[in-house]
């Protein structure tokens, strides 16, 4: 009889099984929805948030520009006044000169290119976030060897010809030097922050930094190793500030 029962149980237990673990499948399927929706609804208040922030924009006179330095003049062009383009030094760098706390953590490096074409760095000045790999193509049909004795970034990439290139890393927030070791009148910049916000100017001085998060910021304005004294601004979410810069 006890072995009857017993056999009958085991039966019900066999047959209920498949019913248990369908019950169970189904409780955390539910249980996952208003979880997977709140991961979404919150991700959807931090991209708000991100794109609530501000703008800071304005304009940088120089009132005195380094002129480019004059490449030696081959055997053909002996006798003929140097072409200089200085247009490329007319540029500068504005940034925050401390970031919010977050901005630390959402800094993405990439890849950037100092180019070496017609015997100059081609731009002139790089603005990059550190981890930044930067290639150096040489689109010359002579040899180049880029170098720089900088605290920020100390590298020899040596000597390579036309068509090659040498890239390299730069971790370390500063200002780097960048220079060619053969020919003497190439030089560039290469600035180097641990956030992102900061930006190049463009031809006519204007420069544009957006996302700045709301808050009282110090700005820095930044051309040939010349800095402007650190001005205040506040920035509310999804305002805009106008601040412009004097270097002489």
């Amino acid at each position: 009889m006890r072995k009857a029962q017993g056999t009958q149980r085991k039966r019900r237990t066999q047959r209920n099984g498949p019913v248990l673990a369908l019950s169970l499948c189904v409780f955390f399927f539910v249980s996952l929805v208003p979880f997977a929706s709140f991961v979404r609804g919150r991700a959807a208040v931090l991209t708000a948030a991100a794109a609530a922030g501000g703008t800071i924009r304005g304009r940088v006179e120089l009132r005195r520009v380094a002129p480019p330095v004059g490449r030696r003049p081959t055997v053909s062009e002996l006798g003929a006044p140097a072409a200089r383009d200085g247009s490329d030094r007319l540029r500068s760098v504005v940034y925050l000169e401390s970031a919010p706390r977050g901005a630390f953590e959402q800094n993405r490096p990439g890849h950037a290119m100092l180019n070496q074409r017609d015997e100059r760095f081609v731009p002139h000045v790089l603005a990059i976030t550190a981890g930044t790999i930067v290639d150096f193509p040489n689109s010359d049909r002579i040899y180049h060897n880029v170098f720089s004795l900088s605290k920020a970034a100390r590298f020899d990439l040596g000597r390579y010809a036309a068509g090659h290139s040498e890239s390299r890393r730069f971790d370390r927030p500063g200002i780097v030097r960048v220079f060619c070791d053969i020919h003497s009148h190439m030089n560039a910049f290469v600035l180097v922050f641990s956030h992102p916000f900061f930006a190049i100017t463009d031809d006519d001085g204007r420069y544009r930094i957006e996302n700045v998060p709301a808050g009282t910021y110090s700005v820095v304005a930044w051309s040939e190793g010349v800095s402007s004294e650190p001005r205040p601004v506040t920035i509310s979410d999804g305002g805009a500030a106008e601040l412009d810069f004097t270097l002489r």
